[in-house]
């Protein structure tokens, strides 16, 4: 399929703006330059509550965000990673998909605002996400929710931290009730189909994952670390049940595609779905592309169908 026509014209518009690469400016002007993201991540539905507050981190006191789509006290959960590269982003972004995924699936959405890099590389974020998600567990009785119908979730750098996350709580003998992987990048290999086909004209560019991921390893130390790399787990059995979501013109395609295949190899149950005539980001683009609402709303059917 070609891509979808608001995606074309939303390129074409984006590509006038002339802004700089990410490997092209000073960190901070690159992350100045995406606070115009709220504008397409389109209006915040109404909902119960949405509340801030810090927890403690292992080595700072993290920012999260809680939206609460219902008065009742033994909700499902979903922990939440944003996407950005392990570099930018905040939570601003996030709020309208969020909120209606909290409506759709009748769960309880905690959004942590994780350490960047690259003053904070491999293993700070991931840390962080791990460590909000024991807090959810340990306060899930005050927070309302039910411990046992916890899930973890992420876009793209938080695809990455939610299936690495998946990973250690299995290896901790922590039961999660799925993990919700959103064109992840779980694997330090340029060289697959949709890094080559896809590499520039869609947005996110292969060069541009190429920088991300020097910011957030800033070595071959840990390329082989499954917590950094999920892909490189040598045994995928005994994780939660994936839904994992990919589009058809991003450079992590096959990421995703290959994720899904080494989680079916070793008996994890996937849910795959592949968005024809998308760009990577699509999801959190509620204002540009009516297959954002229509992604965020498949997943909030497929967590209350788990969760039920």
């Amino acid at each position: 399929m070609a891509l979808a026509p608001e995606i074309a014209a939303f390129l074409k518009k984006s590509e006038a703006l002339n802004l700089p690469q990410v490997w092209q400016a000073p960190i901070d002007v690159i992350r100045r330059n995406t606070q115009g993201r709220t504008v397409t991540s389109g209006p915040v539905e109404d909902i119960h509550e949405i509340s801030n507050r810090f927890i403690p981190g292992p080595t700072a006191d993290l920012p999260i965000r809680i939206y609460r789509p219902t008065v009742e006290m033994k909700s499902p959960a979903i922990v939440y990673f944003h996407g950005g590269g392990w570099v930018l982003n905040f939570l601003d972004i996030y709020d309208a998909s969020l909120a209606r995924l909290a409506n759709q699936s009748g769960a309880v959405i905690i959004s942590v605002n994780y350490q960047k890099a690259p003053e904070h590389p491999f293993p700070i974020p991931f840390d962080d996400c791990y460590e909000t998600l024991l807090w959810v567990i340990a306060n899930a009785p005050t927070l309302g929710i039910d411990a046992e119908k916890i899930g973890v979730a992420g876009d793209s750098a938080g695809g990455n931290l939610a299936s690495a996350v998946a990973i250690k709580a299995r290896d901790n003998a922590i039961a999660l009730a799925f993990q919700i992987l959103i064109y992840p990048c779980n694997d330090r290999n340029f060289d697959t189909e949709s890094y080559q086909k896809n590499a520039t004209g869609y947005g996110l560019s292969t060069q541009a994952m190429q920088w991300f991921w020097d910011q957030y390893l800033q070595s071959d130390e840990h390329g082989s670390n499954p917590y950094a790399a999920p892909m490189q787990a040598q045994t995928f059995k005994d994780l939660a049940p994936a839904i994992i979501i990919t589009a058809q013109y991003d450079p992590l395609l096959s990421d995703g595609e290959q994720y899904a295949s080494l989680l079916q190899r070793d008996g994890v149950s996937v849910l795959y779905k592949a968005y024809e005539g998308m760009i990577h980001g699509f999801v959190t683009n509620m204002a540009i592309t009516p297959s954002a609402q229509e992604a965020v709303d498949f997943l909030g059917y497929e967590v209350k169908k788990i969760t039920q």
